[in-house]
C-alpha cells in the first residue's frame, strides 16, 4: 500500500499515484532525473514539463518536484489528473439501496464505472462520492461503460475484502438481458462455453481455439419485442466482454454495441444509440452478516437515449419503468 496522499481530493477525485522502480541497475543512466523518468512513464499527450514547472507532481512529503531532481528509486509521486470539459452523460444513477457498508446503484449507459481515459468526473465513483459525501466509495465490481444496470460499491476501504472475495469465489448470482436478433434455427437455452482473452491494451476480446474453458454462460429466450428478442443471461463466470461476444458468437450481436461483431465508428460523446445490454439483477448471501440480499434494476429493455427530443436519432422501441424488489 502507498503512502496517504499529501493532495486532498479534488472533484471528488483522489490524486494519482505513481512510484519508481525499487531497481537501481541501470536506472540512472535510463532516467538520470525525475523528469525524465516522468516523461517515460507518463503518456505522450501529458505536458510533463508544464506540470513540473507549476508544482503539479508532489512526493510524499507534499514537496514540488523539479525536473532536474535526481532520479530517486522506490519513490512515491502524486499528481493530479488534468480533467477535460467532459460532457455531462444523460441519465440518472438510481440509488437502489444505501446502508453502513453497500451502496447498490443502477448505472445508466455511457457512464463509466471508474475514473478512466476520456472520463473522469463522468464516471460513478466520482460523481456519488460527491453527491453522496462518501470519499472512501469504490466498486466492488465493473459494469462496462456501455452496459446500464445493477452496480454494487463499498462505503469504505474496509469492507472491500469480504464483498470482493464473494465476486472471485463467483458466489454472486448475477443476471443480465439483452436484446439482440431472434434466430429461427438457433435452439435455445443454450450454453456457450469456450475460452476467452483479452490483451491489455486492444479493444476486443477472442475466443481462444482448444484453450480451456474460462468463460461460461447460459442463454435463455424470454420474450420478443418489435421482431427482436430479450435474451436472460447467466453468466457463471466473469470474462472482459463475455456477454457480449458469447452473443455476437452465436449471430445474434447486442443491439447498439459498438464493437461485436465489428468496430463501429462512434464518437465516445455520442449519447444517442444506448447498447441493449442490462445488469438486471444480483443475489448473494451477504458475507458479513449472513443475510440473503437481492437487488434488481428499476430500468428494462429496451432502453431508449436520455439525451433531449431533439438530439435523438429516431428510434423504433422505447423505455418503461419496472418495480424494484
Amino acid at each position: 500500500m502507498p503512502p496517504v496522499s499529501p493532495l486532498p481530493a479534488r472533484h471528488g477525485l483522489g490524486a494519482a499515484h505513481l512510484c519508481t522502480p525499487s531497481r537501481t541497475r541501470g536506472v540512472a543512466d535510463a532516467w538520470p532525473t525525475m523528469g525524465a523518468w516522468l516523461r517515460h512513464r507518463l503518456p505522450e499527450h501529458v505536458d510533463v514539463a508544464g506540470m513540473l514547472a507549476d508544482g503539479s507532481f508532489v512526493d510524499e512529503d507534499g514537496r514540488a518536484l523539479r525536473d532536474d531532481d535526481p532520479y530517486v528509486p522506490a519513490r512515491h509521486v502524486w499528481f493530479h489528473r488534468i480533467v477535460r470539459d467532459e460532457p455531462v452523460v444523460p441519465g440518472t444513477i438510481h440509488v437502489v439501496h444505501r446502508d453502513e457498508r453497500l451502496v447498490v446503484v443502477d448505472k445508466p449507459p455511457f457512464l463509466s464505472t471508474i475514473p478512466r481515459g476520456r472520463h473522469i468526473v463522468q464516471s460513478v465513483v466520482v460523481r456519488l462520492r460527491d453527491e453522496l459525501d462518501l470519499p472512501e466509495l469504490s466498486p466492488l465490481h465493473r459494469l462496462d461503460r456501455g452496459t446500464s444496470g445493477i452496480l454494487l460499491l463499498a462505503t469504505e476501504r474496509r469492507w472491500r475484502g469480504a464483498y470482493q472475495t464473494a465476486f472471485e469465489r463467483r458466489t454472486m448470482d448475477k443476471t443480465y438481458r439483452a436484446l439482440a436478433p431472434l434466430r429461427a434455427d438457433l435452439e435455445l437455452p443454450t450454453v456457450v462455453r469456450n475460452h476467452l482473452r483479452k490483451v491489455r491494451g486492444t479493444l476486443h476480446a477472442e475466443v481462444v481455439p482448444d484453450a480451456p474453458v474460462n468463460a461460461e454462460t447460459l442463454v435463455e429466450l424470454e420474450r420478443e419485442v418489435d421482431g427482436l428478442g430479450v435474451y436472460r443471461l447467466t453468466p457463471r463466470t466473469g470474462r472482459t466482454h463475455q456477454l457480449r461476444l458469447h452473443l455476437s458468437d452465436l449471430g445474434i450481436p447486442i443491439v447498439g454495441d459498438p464493437l461485436y461483431p465489428v468496430l463501429r465508428d462512434v464518437d465516445l460523446d455520442d449519447f444517442r444509440e444506448p447498447m441493449q445490454l442490462l445488469a438486471a439483477g444480483i443475489a448473494f448471501t451477504d458475507p458479513v452478516d449472513g443475510r440473503r440480499r437481492e437487488f434488481r434494476s428499476v430500468r428494462s429493455l429496451p432502453l431508449t437515449s436520455a439525451m433531449p427530443p431533439a438530439a435523438r436519432v429516431p428510434a423504433a422501441v422505447g423505455e418503461r419503468s419496472a418495480a424494484t424488489t
